[in-house]
């Protein structure tokens, strides 16, 4: 079993910056892929991006391609989203989660969820 707390969202300026964290308890947090999905007003939820449990390999979507990053410490079981460049369509909750999958894009793909937290970029 895996418990996530995102952290980190606000409110921010087009053009500023945000980092969200993601704190998992569980012992086995190295062993999980981590992703970030997230749902604006009247949409459906979309991933973000993803990164593999051993931070070999990440995934994004086109939307935040050179934009965002992701990163995770798997000694303070942590993961986290760098978001550069933000734009009023970033404007979302955005929510941590994990899967014993090798990789993700989709929703059925993962397996625990975080609360999420709300980013909202002003223009």
């Amino acid at each position: 079993q895996v418990q996530l707390v995102e952290s980190g969202g606000g409110l921010v300026q087009a053009g500023g910056s945000l980092r969200l964290s993601c704190a998992a308890s569980g012992r086995t947090f190295s062993s999980y892929t981590m992703g970030w999905f997230r749902q604006a007003p009247g949409k459906e939820r979309e991933f973000v991006a993803a990164i593999s449990w051993r931070s070999s390999s990440t995934y994004y979507a086109d939307s935040v391609k050179g934009r965002f990053t992701i990163s995770r410490d798997n000694a303070k079981n942590t993961v986290y989203l760098q978001m550069n460049s933000l734009k009023p369509e970033d404007t979302a909750v955005y929510y941590c989660t994990a899967t014993g999958r090798v990789r993700g894009t989709r929703q059925y793909e993962y397996d625990y969820w975080g609360q999420g937290t709300q980013v909202t970029v002003s223009s």
